[in-house]
Order: C-alpha cells, then sequence, then structure tokens
C-alpha cells in the first residue's frame, strides 16, 4: 500500500510518517497545502491520501473535491483535531472514505488497511455525531420517512449485502433494489451505502 500524507505541520507529517512505516505501509509523499496534495496525488496516484483539514493555501476539504473530481476512485481519509459538524458533513457528502482525529492516532494504521480493503472508517466520536446532524437537517425539510419496504432493503445494506443479494432475499429484480437505494439517498440527503449503514446502526428505527 502506498499513501501520501498532507499536513501543513512538518513535525505533524514527520511523526505521521514515522507511525505508518512502522505499520509497514509505504509513504510516497508529503506535503504541507492543499494545492500541493492535488499535485502530489497526480504525480504519484496513491493507493490512499491521509489528509489534514485546516491548511493556509487551501483546505483539505476543497483540495479534496478537486481530486475526487478529477479521480472518482481515490480513497481520501481526513485526518484533523476539528469535529466540526459542517466539515464531517462536506467530508461524508463528497465520499470521503475517513474522518479520523489526531488524538486517535493508534487507529491511524488500521484505519489505512481497512480503507484499503474497501472500507470506510469514522472515529467513534464522529459517528456519535452523526444523528444529531441528521436531526437538525431534519429540521430543516429533509425527509426521513422510510416506507416498510425502503427499511427492509436498509437492514440489508447494512447488513452487506450486494443489490445482487438484496434481490434475491427480498425477491425483487437488481434495478428495483438499485431505484430504491437511490431514492433513499436522496430522501435522507446522503451520498452513499456507507452512510446508509451508519444511518441504520444508529437507531434511527
Amino acid at each position: 500500500m502506498r499513501i501520501i500524507i498532507v499536513d501543513d505541520d512538518k513535525l505533524v507529517c514527520s511523526a505521521l510518517k514515522t507511525i505508518v512505516e512502522a505499520g509497514g505501509i509505504e509513504v510516497s509523499g508529503m506535503g504541507h497545502g492543499g494545492s500541493e496534495a492535488i499535485s502530489l496525488y497526480e504525480r504519484l496516484r496513491p493507493d490512499i491520501l491521509l489528509m489534514d483539514i485546516r491548511m493556509k493555501d487551501m483546505t483539505g476539504l476543497d483540495a479534496a473535491k478537486v481530486i475526487l473530481d478529477r479521480y472518482k476512485e481515490a480513497k481520501i481519509i481526513f485526518l484533523t483535531t476539528f469535529a466540526d459538524d459542517e466539515y464531517i458533513v462536506r467530508a461524508l457528502k463528497m465520499g470521503a472514505k475517513g474522518y479520523l482525529l489526531k488524538q486517535d492516532f493508534e487507529s491511524i494504521v488500521p484505519a489505512l488497511t481497512s480503507v484499503s480493503l474497501g472500507q470506510s472508517i469514522f472515529g467513534d466520536e464522529i459517528v456519535s455525531k452523526i444523528p444529531g446532524m441528521m436531526s437538525h437537517n431534519s429540521e430543516k425539510g429533509v425527509d426521513f420517512t422510510l416506507s416498510e419496504r425502503e427499511q427492509s432493503i436498509l437492514s440489508l445494506v447494512a447488513e452487506g449485502l450486494s443489490n445482487k443479494e438484496i434481490s434475491s432475499r427480498l425477491y425483487l429484480s437488481e434495478g428495483t433494489v438499485r431505484n430504491y437505494i437511490s431514492t433513499m439517498l436522496e430522501k435522507l440527503g446522503i451520498r452513499d451505502r456507507t452512510q446508509l449503514a451508519i444511518f441504520y446502526y444508529k437507531g434511527r428505527f
């Protein structure tokens, strides 16, 4: 696995490099700003980009948006000291694969490994904030009412089943399952299956 580390604090970059390499992960590049993150990603095309959010020339969120617009397959993990609701919502909506707090340094290597295997990783403190953010969005008019069929599909998504497996379990076509999931994503104002699973497991039903 090859990663890039971007943080505007050079000491933090060096410390992260030491932690990551001790876990057997190759650091192929380091940068110190959002614009540098974009150029490094385009030049090195790493497996994962580990990046801070608040940086001087360009935020990590803005840099990530540019990268994800150009490279849909990009895997980006935010590592920050800030658990601001606005940051978390933007990270989730743009498709970040992880959001961790720097004080949870022992979770960095396991998170990188999990994301490399196709999972999304959000620290416990981040996940605990999601229901409150959803409740706030609900007050703004986002519709959280799901039909019985949608709830059935949601529970199977949370179990990790594919559209094909869900269609077989519920005797529906894959296209119908896909349409239900798209409707739920739009209705809940979230981006992907990972967020659907988080929504389910945080006890909205």
